[in-house]
């Protein structure tokens, strides 16, 4: 926020005037004296604009103000019109230009949140806007609505529909095109190779899931993961039975849940003393079902390449894992609707499988982080409770605050973890596969060796850079010392083949 003598402006201004209990916007913007600039504050961008910028000090003003510069804010607009006047204040704007492109926007989405229709004639001969600034945002393939002469850009439906913000860094990330860039990784591997590498992948996600829940995948959890990971691109989110049998799947069957759940949950840890810290209050029960109703709108909205995929898979994803609708479950299924998002949007190559938890849980501290941006942001706005029986009751209307957000960080987030998978897991595998099936080859013309022997051998030899270890020399007193160099020299050859065939140009 300023700290000079500026004035607040734009969607800032809207919620100090109306006294809404939101967030604070990313972007804030002030009118002051001194030349256009921009300011970070406390990890806030602050843009300050010259005297010549102040708007009308109304709800109109600050409104076009906030369409026609900064990034969109829903929530805000989502408040600001549920107050009294706020209206009839638009209906007047739109009455008095009704061409204007700022007033047809304004006018679109006062409707599109609230269900509300203005007594205004529809939008006569005028050239189509779009609702969100395509500079500023992340957008979907526009629906033209005719009433407004606006395209609906947004990536969500009404009364679910978190926004994602156009920064360098998701910019950066689109040009590099990591869809293009995965299927040059597994272009020409060979058919055999690619199958077994993937047929680990695949195994490699589900522990790495549930490690990330502090569980262990065994037995038929694992293989009904797995299972449920390979069909993730026939899966259908948008069906609430699919989403309850696919948390039957993964948890504990004491633990199944028959529908969405209609209690109070939070996500917390027990200290010292028995005190519960709770780091994340999920919406009320009241709220779930509306909200997962309108999350599988925006599934639905985003489905067919109608936006970009790793935006569309954060939307979903952790849409899903901040609504919370079991008790159980709920951050591996998160997990999974990315692998069913990228897979179904054609950005993961065919019948493979980024495992983005294995990137994840190599570093959970910045799991934790991205989510506690989201948890923290609401948190202040939160009235709640213990109750007697030492459960969490709230005692506000928090709905808006899960429903409208921005997901910018998570989007960052999500893309940076899959270009982590792609360039190391998928391309680690691959390597491996090839270079272990080569090495086995090479083993096998030395020494005859049965299939379990030969591969305890070279596994151990790859572990320890193409040498078998000292401490491990007894696991094989069959073999001579010189047979030993001979397959120690044939496997280090290998390894260093496939070195210069990736120091290779291009």
């Amino acid at each position: 926020m300023p700290t000079d003598d500026s004035v607040l402006v734009g969607q800032a201004a809207v919620i100090a005037n109306l006294g809404l209990r939101l967030p604070t916007p990313a972007v804030v913007s002030s009118v002051g004296l001194g030349a256009r600039r921009t300011v970070i504050e406390n990890g806030r961008t602050v843009e300050r604009y010259p005297a010549s910028y102040m708007p009308e000090d109304t709800l109109a003003g600050h409104i076009r103000f906030a369409l026609r510069y900064e990034p969109t804010d829903l929530a805000v607009f989502a408040a600001a019109f549920g107050t009294t006047g706020a209206g009839a204040a638009v209906e007047a704007w739109v009455k008095s230009e009704p061409t204007g492109a700022y007033a047809r926007r304004a006018w679109f989405l006062y409707e599109w949140l609230t269900g509300h229709k203005l007594d205004t004639q529809d939008a006569g001969t005028v050239g189509y806007v779009d609702a969100l600034d395509p500079t500023l945002h992340i957008t979907a393939r526009g629906i033209p609505s005719r009433r407004h002469k606006v395209n609906d850009n947004i990536l969500g439906r009404p009364g679910f529909a978190p926004t994602v913000r156009r920064t360098p860094r998701l910019a950066a990330f689109q040009v590099e095109d990591l869809a293009a860039e995965a299927r040059a990784i597994v272009a020409g591997c060979n058919p055999a190779v690619l199958a077994r590498a993937v047929n680990y992948l695949y195994t490699k996600e589900t522990k790495s899931s549930f490690e990330i829940e502090h569980e262990t995948a065994t037995g038929q959890r694992a293989e009904r993961f797995v299972a449920a990971l390979r069909a993730a691109k026939s899966f259908e989110p948008t069906d609430p039975r699919s989403l309850v049998a696919l948390q039957n799947v993964i948890v504990d069957q004491r633990y199944a849940a028959e529908g969405f759940r209609d209690f109070q949950n939070f996500v917390g840890e027990t200290v010292g003393g028995y005190r519960e810290i709770v780091h994340f209050i999920c919406p009320r029960p009241e709220d779930v079902q509306p909200l997962m109703t309108a999350w599988a709108q925006m599934a639905e909205r985003l489905k067919g390449g109608a936006a970009d995929p790793v935006a569309a898979a954060t939307l979903v994803a952790f849409g899903f894992v901040l609504i919370h609708p079991f008790e159980d479950g709920n951050g591996r299924i998160h997990r999974f609707l990315i692998h069913q998002v990228l897979t179904a949007e054609g950005f993961t190559p065919p019948d493979v499988l980024f495992p983005v938890s294995a990137a994840i849980v190599r570093d959970l501290k910045s799991y934790d982080a991205v989510l506690e941006t989201f948890s923290a942001a609401i948190r202040p706005f939160i009235d709640w409770r213990w109750t007697a029986e030492h459960e969490i009751e709230v005692d506000n209307d928090t709905a808006n605050l899960y429903r409208y957000f921005d997901a910018t960080p998570l989007a960052e987030y999500l893309y940076a973890k899959v270009a982590e998978t792609i360039r190391k897991d998928l391309r680690e595998e691959l390597d491996f596969v090839a270079v272990y099936d080569a090495a086995m080859s090479a083993a096998r013309e030395i020494i005859d060796m049965p299939d379990r022997r030969a591969s305890l051998f070279v596994r151990l030899c790859l572990q320890n850079g193409g040498r078998l270890a000292k401490a491990k020399r007894d696991l094989f007193k069959e073999i001579t010392g010189k047979e030993l160099a001979a397959l120690q020299n044939a496997i280090q050859a290998v390894m260093a083949g496939r070195q210069g065939d990736d120091q290779a140009p291009e």
